[in-house]
């Protein structure tokens, strides 16, 4: 069986290099009865056949007892958190860069300048005492060199012998026994240097994504019932409280506007340069900025559960996930190390042995090509791409849950959307009352009554309406949804129902004339419905939703990319037909819930299918969907159902995904290429004598700098 823990306790929105990661799996699973453990995200995974939680608890306490200056076979090189921070003892490298802390300040940034500063010593004792040249540089080697070793022998003794320190600590040792400590000495600065801009790197990744949460004030001004106002810490606000929001100043919480009319900035959440007008009743996010009027906003959600905390935590916990091909280069890592390390020693004894080679240069050959192997570059190509990928993404309103995702979108043939509330804008306005027998007055008020409670977008456009008449809404009890055709009611004993033409001709047939004005009105590209007591229609009520003002734009943009468009809608087949024809694209309407997922499997046939939808009534679309996408403003369904949201709203945001994707993609591939082609070159020069160790050294330091730089050219995707 799969057992499933949160490790958040443990490894708080944790991140590792593959080496790193593969020694924690390998420690889970020594836990006894586990047979398999790995990470994912924030969560550890364990096939075992009883529950382990006992002994993954132990485990975790042993760990923490030790309290050790760094975890036994951890690298920081590649790791945006180390071990160390997991357990809130001390702030991984990358860390310290995302956080703005100069380079010099870092942990590695000072192992570089000690690595330095020992190496000119050397160099200055050598030419005060030239005999004596050698013991200097051999002491800024043993000096420089000794954090590396000490991590490669606690890796070892924790079961992994082959670890990139393991590489540099041999190789440095070796060149000191063959009389090369000056190479020696360069080969530590030259590594410690890589890793300085690794942890650089990554923490310019996350830099973007750790500014969101400097955009969150630290006080609010919380209204008194007396209506004096209290500046308070945002951690004091609790639901249903109300604060007060000047002009000029960001949101405090999510909640909603109570009174006051201003136009809000909302391009740190969402990427939407323009400002959006607010009022009473709309709903607003923490870290907007109110530009123009004063606004008082009841608090719907706490400090710790707003939306820019909801994004911190779900992008980081996809920054935790492994993309396809970052699994395979972590399994391909594990036969490569020590693939390299045997061709390394193959290389160093072979020709002295058999072919009366010197030892002195074939031994310096294999130590060369023990530093070409080193895997820093390649490993660090997919996660620093997908990290940048992502961190762009959010800083854009597209939030994009995980590596596996960002891959997936690139590879998307056909992209299905539903109509209301994705293609249109959500809000359909009556636009007809016909009345049978009945005043409109009586029809527009009986419909209410029945869709009373209702949340589905025409029933608000009907409740709505009715308070606009100011028409006089009968109680109503008993209110039940028929799968995707009707609702019903009790009114006054009997049994009324809204429902649509479909739905109504199943009980009783139609009239003739009845029929003719439904199919007008439905070839005009709205939506009818029909007011029925018991099986007696007694009126209709025509309702339009007008498409999104970008929507042409976006499925044109979609369209350039070579992707089949296709909107799947419950709607009746004349308006979805007219709505289609007006946007440009293929229509599948007068679907229920189970014929969405029939239509998606069928598209499924073709190529990868994404679906975008509002995330609440196409949930199991989204989810049968090769990729799903939800619209919202950081709502809770647009945040936690689908593999991706549309912050923004915006639809034009799925053709942004699809090039991010195919940017990110391409990013990899030439990481990949960078880091292979460097070595191939290298390991070309070593075997004919042209590298030395440390030109060796830079094959894997550059090829490192080259893929880093590389991967963040992401974070100014346009």
């Amino acid at each position: 069986m799969t057992f499933s823990y949160p490790l958040q306790q443990i490894l708080p929105s944790a991140e590792h290099c593959p080496s790193c990661r593969e020694l924690l799996e390998r420690a889970l699973r020594e836990l006894p009865g586990v047979t398999t453990g790995w990470l994912e995200g924030t969560e550890v995974r364990l096939e075992a056949a009883r529950d382990p939680q006992a002994e993954l608890s132990r485990a975790i306490e042993r760990i923490r007892a030790r309290r050790a200056h760094g975890v036994e076979g951890m690298r920081c090189a590649g790791c945006t958190r180390t071990v160390e921070a997991a357990f809130r003892e001390h702030h991984s490298h990358a860390e310290e860069h995302a956080q703005g802390r100069p380079w010099h300040a870092t942990h590695q940034g000072r192992a570089v300048l000690l690595s330095a500063a020992l190496l000119a010593l050397a160099w200055g004792f050598g030419h005060l005492e030239p005999q004596l040249s050698q013991w200097g540089y051999v002491a800024a080697t043993l000096i420089g060199g000794g954090p590396f070793a000490l991590k490669a022998y606690r890796a070892a003794r924790k079961g992994n012998p082959f670890s990139i320190n393991t590489l540099v600590s041999v190789a440095a040792g070796g060149a000191i026994l063959i009389g090369e400590a000056t190479e020696a000495a360069v080969v530590v600065f030259l590594f410690a240097l890589g890793e300085l801009l690794e942890g650089v790197a990554a923490g310019r990744a996350r830099a973007g994504i750790r500014a969101l949460a400097a955009i969150t004030p630290r006080t609010a001004l919380l209204v008194h019932e007396a209506g004096h106002t209290l500046e308070v810490p945002i951690e004091r606000l609790r639901i249903g409280q109300v604060v007060l929001v000047p002009p000029g100043s960001r949101l405090p919480a999510d909640g909603t506007v109570l009174s006051g009319h201003s136009a809000l900035d909302e391009s740190p959440l969402t990427g939407e340069s323009l400002p959006v007008s607010k009022g009473p009743g709309d709903a607003v996010f923490t870290g907007s900025i109110n530009t123009d009027g004063v606004l008082t906003v009841r608090v719907e959600r706490g400090a710790h559960d707003n939306t820019i905390a909801r994004i911190l935590h779900l992008v980081e916990k996809a920054q935790g996930s492994r993309a396809p091909t970052q699994r395979f280069i972590d399994r391909f890592s594990r036969f490569y190390t020590p693939a390299v390390m045997l061709l390394s020693l193959l290389v160093a004894t072979l020709p002295p042995l058999f072919f009366a080679g010197a030892w002195q240069e074939w031994v310096y050959k294999g130590l060369a090509l023990l530093l070409i192997g080193c895997p820093c570059a390649l490993l660090i190509s997919v996660p620093a791409a997908i990290t940048s990928g992502i961190s762009a993404g959010a800083r854009r309103g597209l939030l994009i849950k995980g590596g596996a995702v960002l891959e997936a979108l690139g590879r998307v043939r056909t992209v299905a959307f539903d109509k209301t509330g994705t293609l249109t804008q959500g809000r359909p306005r009556v636009s007809d009352l016909v009345g049978l027998g009945i005043s409109e007055a009586e029809l527009l008020a009986r419909a209410a009554a029945v869709e009373r409670g209702s949340s589905h977008p025409l029933a608000k456009a009907i409740l709505e309406r009715a308070a606009e008449a100011g028409v006089s809404v009968p109680a109503s009890s008993g209110q039940k949804a028929v799968g995707g055709k009707a609702v019903t009611a009790v009114l006054e004993g009997q049994t009324y129902a809204v429902g649509s033409p479909r739905y109504a001709a199943e009980l009783a047939p139609l009239p003739d004339d009845l029929q003719r004005l439904i199919e007008r009105l439905e070839q005009q590209g709205k939506t009818v419905v029909l007011l029925l007591r018991e099986a007696t229609p007694l009126g209709l009520i025509a309702t339009r939703d007008e498409a999104r003002a970008e929507a042409r734009q976006a499925l044109g943009e979609l369209e350039a990319l070579g992707l089949h468009r296709v909107m799947l809608t419950g709607d009746n087949r004349r308006a979805a037909e007219a709505m289609a024809g007006e946007l440009g694209l293929e229509v599948r309407a007068e679907l229920l819930p189970q014929d969405k997922l029939r239509h998606i499997a069928e598209l499924k046939q073709r190529g990868s299918v994404a679906m975008v939808g509002d995330g609440i009534n196409d949930a199991p679309a989204l989810a049968m969907a090769d990729v799903g996408i939800a619209m919202g403003s950081g709502t809770d369904v647009a945040l936690e159902t689908a593999d991706a949201a549309l912050l923004h709203g915006s639809v034009r945001g799925v053709a942004e995904l699809v090039r991010l994707s195919r940017a990110t993609v391409f990013n990899i591939r030439t990481n990949i290429a960078i880091a292979l082609g460097l070595k191939a070159a290298f390991l070309l020069s070593t075997l004919l004598g042209v590298t030395n160790l440390w030109m060796a050294i830079l094959a894997d330091t550059g090829a490192t700098v080259l893929v880093t730089a590389n991967a963040l050219r992401l974070l100014r995707f346009r």
